[in-house]
């Protein structure tokens, strides 16, 4: 009787895995219809190359690899009909991508990544004789439970959960299972979890996460929601719009500048993320090393602790509790919220745009957009966003303000909310491909944008009154005010006032010149020239 999969040696689990992806992609290309795919997302597709003695894979494989496994599953789409989130349902292709980090299976996975490592780094602490340095035969075969980690040994941590009614003993235990085979590793299996309470693995789970997660599937989603609209605004840069100021006409602007108005936002706001640092703790039971003190006083605890977390990648915070404080998530969530906050200001200027006619939306054949008026044609795409990041800075803002608050050294609440950090940011993948959806959807109706500027020559009265006060001509204001407010007002009257101004004549002349299609002033320029504010090419990143 052969071993359940999970419990292999961890090479020959990856050669099944690896046999069984390579028979479900040749079944599945044979029978998928012309144009069909369940290649995962482009973001998390990798190459590997085999070899006999150590395959060496992309650093993402394990992610592609997880999303390949779980669209296997025979009960995948019924799993997605029942999903009680639309993250996990109706919407679950959008969003897929976040699940290899933010899911239970990454959790689990990550607590594996942790105690895997801590029990390779207690082996080289020189003081701790009773775990010598591993062989190299060693070292791969716990490197090869990172790598070939699955999702069905993750049900397996869950199977040994409902025993121990603990998820990260669980963990222990499976680690314990999974190496009992190997001889040398088997001598020290007790020195899994060592020395470490809950938190400590937790907590640089949930740390690898964040960073991962959000440097590989949300910040390049979100530098292509910048790019739109650079290319929007240097598109656009030379098409007159009226501008409207609390809803009424005002002083003109380009299309292409208001675009471009959005994307400094946005961008500025993503540079900041890159003031982020990633804490992670590796103190004990209540940031004092304790247990460790007592069974290795000869350490330095505190030094092995900043070596093991920043080996992580991640930075080390050591002055801390049983917990990480949290407050480098609240910072992180923050800057979502403001990045959230200015997209929802675009998507709402985009519907209102829509609506006024300045944007016509591309028509999709098949597509519905009333169920009783056949001739509808919705701004869903920028309703959907909108809506969902009302959800994501709902959720983000509860995590930001809840996550640092703690009774005393710990509570239970910090483990509760901090299971929902792919809510918020699954809510917010999901606005951002809406967004973009949303974008490649519209193009511009310049007629619209003309006729409206062909019916505001009020808008004049800022440029003429101006020029009146550098000339000394008395209250430039108040005469046009009283020509202007609640008048009809029209070609033919402005260029009358303007001829019995007392006026030099070049001053004179170039009032006559102005147009409302031409009273934009450095709007065309400041759209040309958002490449230049905007950094296309670094993108945004937490290190």
């Amino acid at each position: 009787m052969s071993a359940p999969p999970s419990l292999k040696a961890p090479a020959a689990a990856a050669a099944s895995l690896v046999a069984a992806a390579a028979a479900h992609r040749a079944t599945a290309a044979a029978a998928a219809p012309s144009g069909a795919s369940r290649v995962p997302p482009r973001r998390l597709r990798c190459s590997a190359s085999g070899a006999a003695a150590v395959e060496v894979r992309a650093p993402m494989d394990w992610a592609t690899r997880s999303l390949e496994e779980m669209q296997r599953a025979e009960d995948f789409d019924s799993f997605c009909l029942m999903g009680l989130s639309p993250l996990d349902g109706r919407y679950e292709r959008f969003t897929r991508d976040l699940k290899p980090f933010f899911s239970e299976f990454g959790l689990i996975r990550y607590r594996v990544i942790v105690e895997v490592k801590w029990l390779l780094k207690l082996s080289q602490i020189p003081e701790i004789n009773e775990v010598p340095p591993f062989s190299k035969e060693a070292q791969l075969f716990l490197d090869a439970i990172i790598q070939d980690f699955s999702v069905a040994d993750a049900k397996e941590v869950k199977k040994i959960e409902k025993t121990t009614n603990h998820d990260v003993k669980a963990v222990e235990y499976f680690l314990k299972q999974k190496c009992s085979s190997n001889p040398e590793i088997a001598k020290v299996l007790e020195f899994f979890h060592f020395g470490c309470t809950s938190e400590d693995i937790n907590n640089l789970s949930h740390a690898l996460a964040l960073k991962e997660g959000v440097n590989t599937v949300m910040f390049p989603v979100m530098m292509d929601i910048c790019k739109a609209m650079c290319s929007l605004a240097t598109q656009n840069s030379t098409i007159p719009m009226l501008s409207r100021t609390h809803g009424q006409p005002a002083s003109p602007t380009t299309l292409g500048k208001e675009m471009a108005n959005f994307a400094a936002r946005l961008s500025s706001i993503g540079n900041s993320f890159s003031e982020v640092k990633i804490l992670g703790k590796f103190a004990g039971a209540v940031g004092n090393y304790n247990a460790d003190v007592v069974a290795y006083p000869e350490v330095d605890w505190p030094k092995v602790a900043e070596d093991f977390v920043k080996s992580l990648g991640l930075e080390f915070n050591p002055y801390v509790t049983q917990i990480e404080p949290h407050d480098y998530i609240s910072k992180l969530f923050n800057l979502f919220v403001q990045f959230n906050n200015v997209l929802t200001d675009f998507d709402r200027d985009m519907w209102t745009y829509i609506s006024l006619g300045y944007f016509k939306q591309i028509v999709k054949a098949g597509e519905v957009g009333s169920s009783t008026m056949p001739h509808k044609v919705n701004p869903i795409d920028f309703e959907n966003s909108d809506g969902n990041l009302t959800i994501a800075n709902g959720t983000l803002s509860s995590l930001s303000m809840k996550l640092p608050i703690s009774r005393m050294q710990r509570d239970l609440t910090d483990s509760t909310v901090l299971r929902n950090l792919g809510v918020g940011l699954g809510h917010s993948l999901l606005a951002y491909k809406a967004t973009l959806r949303g974008i490649n959807k519209v193009q511009v109706n310049e007629s619209r944008l003309s006729e409206d500027l062909d019916q505001t020559w009020e808008v004049l009265a800022e440029p003429i009154q101006t020029v009146m006060r550098r000339y000394g001509i008395p209250e430039p204001y108040e005469k046009l005010k009283e020509m202007t407010r609640g008048q009809a007002v029209t070609k033919d009257s402005i260029r009358q006032f303007i001829e019995g101004l007392d006026l030099p004549e070049a001053a004179r002349s170039s009032l006559l010149k102005l147009t409302p299609h031409s009273y934009i002033g450095e709007a065309e320029f400041l759209a040309r020239n958002i490449e230049e504010v905007v950094d296309l090419k670094s993108g945004f990143k937490i290190e």
